[in-house]
């Protein structure tokens, strides 16, 4: 599958700061622009936005460091910036295997709302700036995350340089110092994967009435109806990574999903969208305690992804 080309969106920040000797940079616009680009190409590389920013950060940093000349001295500061921020994900992804063995439970993407909701959803209400909103399309799918999780780090960073961002092999290898061959089995590889994961999906309007469904029966306690919305050998899958009570491993089978969401129908359950798809938002007392994401096929689900590690739910928290 080939993604939506994202390469070159960006939007420009207002009033940002100026480098550190205080001159003013005519430059400056042209790489805050780039903002947004990095934002998007972090989080899909890494399903952290708390990791995407500390990239982008860490990447201007890097830019602010070089003196003047040595700014001025690149060709293409975008494409510069790109390759920072590329490299400083495959170091992360590279440490992050280490990390995620030593994480509690189950280990799910970071999920965004869509951008209502998103700006509107900040702690204190605050306004998101647009160029840290992450642009919602099928390559921040819940499912398609979680495929590139199983991917290598390198897999990753070169399917989604070229397939996602439309980057060439020949600039992908020179970002994960590969031959543009090797970049181009890699990305090869990693699209097997998506192919071998992905069934095919049902129509938006058909997975939201599904997940409308889901919200009902849930409400309900309504066990038959549940298993009726289920494919038979769906997984359901928490994430509270130790700070909040989540089950450890992934609840299989549809009547055991059934049953096990039917015992825990004491939320308040809203419809929102989740990474550009339908899915559930479940509240205690006002306050956002897990969101769920969806994978459906033809008219039953396969997959749930719980999120309650609070960590994650930044962006859905309100006051």
């Amino acid at each position: 599958m080939r993604a939506a080309a994202t390469k070159g969106v960006g939007d420009t920040v207002t009033n940002p700061s100026e480098p550190g000797d205080g001159r003013p940079d005519p430059g400056l616009s042209a790489i805050m622009s780039e903002r947004r680009q990095l934002i998007n190409l972090a989080y899909r590389l890494l399903g952290s936005l708390a990791d995407a920013e500390d990239v982008v950060q860490e990447t201007y940093a890097r830019w602010y460091a070089m003196s003047r000349q040595q700014q001025e001295a690149i060709e293409s500061p975008g494409a510069w910036l790109t390759k920072v921020a590329s490299r400083v994900c495959l170091d992360l992804l590279g440490s992050a295997r280490a990390r995620r063995e030593r994480y509690v439970g189950e280990w799910i993407p970071e999920p965004l709302p869509d951008r209502a909701e998103w700006i509107s959803g900040r702690p204190g209400g605050t306004t998101v700036d647009p160029a840290d909103r992450v642009t919602l399309d099928e390559s921040v799918s819940m499912a398609f995350l979680v495929v590139l999780e199983s991917m290598t780090p390198a897999e990753r960073v070169a399917f989604i340089l070229h397939d996602v961002f439309r980057y060439s092999f020949a600039e992908v290898a020179e970002i994960v110092g590969r031959t543009p061959a090797a970049c181009r089995q890699l990305a090869s590889s990693a699209r097997r994967r998506i192919r071998a994961s992905q069934a095919p999906t049902a129509p938006a309007a058909q997975q939201a009435g599904i997940v409308r469904d889901f919200k009902q029966a849930w409400e309900a306690k309504d066990i038959d109806a549940l298993i009726g919305l289920l494919d038979p050998d769906a997984t359901a899958t928490g994430d509270g990574g130790g700070l909040v009570r989540a089950e450890l491993r992934p609840v299989e089978g549809a009547e055991q999903i059934a049953r096990f969401f039917a015992a825990r129908a004491s939320a308040t359950i809203l419809e929102c969208t989740v990474n550009g798809q339908p899915g559930l938002v479940a509240q205690l007392d006002g306050v956002t305690v897990s969101v769920l994401a969806f994978d459906v096929a033809g008219d039953r689900i396969k997959h749930i992804w719980a999120i309650l590690n609070p960590d994650k739910l930044r962006p859905w928290t309100t006051g």
